[in-house]
């Protein structure tokens, strides 16, 4: 469900464990976010939208567009 997750991390030569350790979470609930065993909490989907740049929507595989929408500074 979550395939772009895991291939941005990849495109972008990361370990499971350096992008959990920039979320604050741990390897294990990451792995479970990308392999969705674990629904990914709001804050994290931000999170990784801000860190690669994209929607949250491609992060969920609802779009294949990967420019972000704009954003309305309230986030």
């Amino acid at each position: 469900m979550y395939r772009h997750i895991r291939d941005l991390r990849e495109d972008s030569d990361l370990k499971q464990r350096q992008l959990a350790a920039h979320l604050r979470c741990s390897q294990k609930s990451y792995s479970d976010y990308e392999t969705g065993k674990t629904r990914i909490p709001p804050d994290i989907l931000i999170e990784l939208s801000r860190f690669y740049g994209t929607s949250v929507d491609y992060l969920l595989d609802l779009t294949n567009e990967r420019k972000p929408y704009p954003r309305n500074g309230t986030i």
